[in-house]
Order: structure tokens, then C-alpha cells, then sequence
């Protein structure tokens, strides 16, 4: 299947921007390279066409790439801000995929009012836990199911405005956006369920869906489709409130809508349909500090429709949640992290359940005894149940555990 075009060139218009920072004023250049040693679990991971819910699966055991990422901020002027991130990852092919690319104009504030503007393709503020270089989490290799659904299927192409209120003790913040490009978001959520990968795809990357659900559709895997597509002429927007105080932590409450036409579709995959899915969810969010540990838990509740077929809609209702717990002992940060998610379709046989419920425990530790490295050890064991199995041959229940040690070196 050909790549199209589609937000490259916004992307890499906006890359070409950096290097000019160097004229100007601030450039900062930062990444990292990714090895790791994976025992995999034995069904093949969805990411090679399997229903396993883990990164690696089947055969991919044994000493593998974990991926490589190059984040650059440019400060052009006083109030403008360029920013871009670019990854590479071992997915069905070698590429290197544009994660974020943005322009941010902050002006000057001498009062506790401040307000930015920011416009370019970015994610979502959903996440709590990845916050560092190439949008990954400084406790996990793999992030939770939630965050794992926002790289992805989540991306913005468009424009947020973000307003703070800084006061002695507490500050307020109000953002929100209007954005395109994402209208097939939620069809994984829809036909594979839930996940728990550290795989983040860029602009212009492709989502490969199970196979046996493509061969139950009638059609002849591998399929892949772009999830950063539009679809119809419709904006979505999102809002997000956050309060943080001293001493306190943060809480955040956000509500996204992509504002998809559900009947509206484009051809892919040799003449099948791709979807545009009305996406909407509320995000619930909280973090704080007790001494040296961290605490982070979070909560989505949301739904995803189609309607192939004029007045028949497709509907699927998703939850997760997870609370992670960390510690920080200088160059040792052990992690452990509770997740549940669940899917369910309410237009099922009444009394009959269709969907999907389930939970995984991550464990991890690392060790950063330098700047430059950190090395870190994961078990991550995932128990789910899911009815859809059953209609290709297989026990609803699926259980497996993914082991990683990870020697990361950061520039």
C-alpha cells in the first residue's frame, strides 16, 4: 500500500524551520537510541497481525531495536517557539515518522494572566505519564492502555489556545482546540480492543488491523490505514481544565469530540471503506507527590459510532483506567502500575455481552547511573477477555506476559 502525502509536507515545512533557530536565538537538540532483550508472549502481537495485546509477541524473542527519537526546540524570537519530534521505530517497515511539529507565540506577561497560541499537529493533552524525550514515560517502557490508544490513534492538526492564571499557591489553566485529521480514530478501539504498546505512530504511519478480523470482513491480509486522515469537512475540538497547587499535585478534567460524519467514508486497501468514526470521551486525571513518590492515575470513559448503512450505526463504548506508583531513590526509580479497560457494544443481543474486559499489572525498574543511560527492567502480564475471539477459533480469555530490558542512551 503507497503512502500518500497527506500532512508530510506541514510536517517537515515545520521541521525546516529549526535549523534557522540557529541565527537566531535558542536551539536544543535532544533523543535517545532504544535496545532491549524481549521474552515475548506466545500469541503474535497485533502489531504484526495477531490479537495479542503487547508490542512483541509470537517470535519476536531475542535482542531487538527498541526504537530511536530526536526532539528539537528553536526559540525564534522573544515569543515564538518551533517545535518538532521525529522517531524511528521497527514496525512493518524501517521509516522515520514525524510525532509533533508546532509553532507556540506566548507573549510577554507582566501579571498572572498568560495565554499562548499554538498551530501545527500535536497531541492531545491527555497523558499524565509521558512527558519525556519522544513523548515516552520516565517510569515504564510501555505506558498504560490509555496512553497507549493516544499514540496511536490521537493526533491534532490545527490550533489550541491555552490561558493560565498563576496564583500564590494554585494555578488555573484553560485549553482548548479546534483540530482536523483524525476521523478514523476509535476504529482500533472498535475491532482489536485495547492494547498496551510503547509503539507511537507518526504522521503519515499505518495501522495494520488483525488479520482475522480482516479475513472475516471478506478481505485478504495485510491491511494497514492512516489514522491521521480527514474524512468529510468536519473540526473537532477538545477542552481541558487543570488546577495544580503547591504541595498538592494537579488534577485535570478534559473533554474530546472529533466530530466525525459516521456515514461519511474513503477508499483504501484495494477498494474497501475506510470509516470516519464520531469519537468522543472524558478524561479524568490527577497527579501528586508524597516525598520521593509519585502517584498518577487516570480515568477515560468514552464512545466510537460508524453508520455504514443509513439509519444502522455501530457503537462502541470504552473505559479505562490505571494508577501508577513510583519511586524515586536518586538513580534507582522502581514503578508499578495497575490498569483495567474494557469495551462493550450496546447494540448487541439484549442480555448477550459483546465486547471486552480486562486488566494488566506493569512492573518496572530503572537505573540511570549516568545522564546519558538508563536501563530498565519491565514485566508487564495482561489478562483479558474478549468475546470476538470466539468467532475466529479462539478461547475468549487470552493471558500473557512481556518481559524487556531496556539499555536506553540519551543525547
Amino acid at each position: 500500500m503507497s503512502r500518500r502525502p497527506g500532512l508530510r509536507p506541514l510536517a517537515w515545512a515545520c521541521l525546516g524551520v529549526l535549523p534557522l533557530a540557529a541565527r537566531a536565538q535558542d536551539l536544543s537538540l535532544h533523543g535517545y537510541v532504544d535496545t532491549r532483550l524481549v521474552v515475548a508472549p506466545a500469541e503474535q502481537s497485533w502489531v504484526d497481525g495477531g490479537l495479542g495485546k503487547s508490542r512483541y509477541g509470537g517470535t519476536n524473542d531475542g535482542l531487538r531495536f527498541g526504537g530511536a527519537a530526536l526532539v528539537g526546540t528553536a526559540q525564534l524570537t522573544p515569543t515564538l517557539l518551533a517545535f518538532a519530534g521525529l522517531q524511528l521505530q521497527d514496525r512493518h517497515r524501517a521509516d522515520v515518522d514525524v510525532l509533533e511539529a508546532w509553532l507556540r507565540w506566548r507573549p510577554m506577561s507582566t501579571t498572572r494572566w498568560r495565554g499562548s497560541v499554538q498551530a501545527g499537529a500535536f497531541f492531545p493533552p491527555v497523558s499524565l505519564e509521558n512527558d519525556a524525550i519522544g513523548w515516552t514515560s520516565p517510569w515504564t517502557l510501555t505506558p498504560s492502555a490509555i496512553n497507549s490508544w493516544v499514540g496511536e490513534e490521537l493526533r491534532s492538526v490545527g490550533a489550541e489556545a491555552r490561558i493560565e492564571r498563576r496564583g500564590d499557591n494554585a494555578t488555573w489553566e484553560l485549553r482548548g482546540a479546534l483540530f482536523q485529521r483524525n476521523d478514523p480514530a476509535g476504529n482500533l478501539l472498535a475491532i482489536r480492543g485495547w492494547s498496551l504498546s510503547d509503539l507511537t505512530y507518526g504522521l503519515g504511519s499505518r495501522l495494520r488491523e488483525p488479520d482475522a478480523y480482516v479475513r472475516d470482513e471478506g478481505d485478504a491480509p495485510p491491511v494497514r490505514y492512516d489514522p491521521f486522515r480527514r474524512i468529510g469537512r468536519h473540526w473537532g475540538n477538545y477542552l481541558r481544565g487543570t488546577w495544580r497547587a503547591r504541595g498538592w499535585g494537579r488534577v485535570s478534567l478534559m473533554h474530546y469530540d472529533n466530530h466525525a460524519d459516521p456515514a461519511a467514508w474513503v477508499p483504501y486497501a484495494g477498494g474497501d471503506r475506510l470509516y470516519a468514526w464520531r469519537t468522543r470521551f472524558w478524561s479524568l486525571g490527577a497527579s501528586a507527590q508524597t516525598g520521593p513518590v509519585q502517584w498518577i492515575a487516570q480515568a477515560m470513559d468514552g464512545d466510537t459510532m460508524i453508520e455504514p448503512v443509513a439509519n444502522r450505526s455501530f457503537v462502541t463504548r470504552y473505559r479505562a483506567a490505571f494508577i501508577l506508583v513510583g519511586w524515586n531513590r536518586g538513580a534507582w526509580r522502581p514503578a508499578l502500575r495497575l490498569d483495567h479497560f474494557s469495551t462493550r457494544d450496546p447494540t448487541a443481543v439484549p442480555g448477550a455481552y459483546a465486547g471486552e474486559h480486562g486488566n494488566a499489572v506493569t512492573a518496572a525498574l530503572n537505573w540511570r547511573p549516568h545522564d546519558w543511560l538508563r536501563l530498565t527492567l519491565e514485566a508487564l502480564r495482561i489478562d483479558s477477555m474478549r468475546t470476538a475471539r470466539t468467532d475466529y477459533g479462539l478461547l475468549p480469555r487470552s493471558r500473557g506476559t512481556q518481559v524487556q530490558l531496556s539499555a536506553r542512551l540519551f543525547y
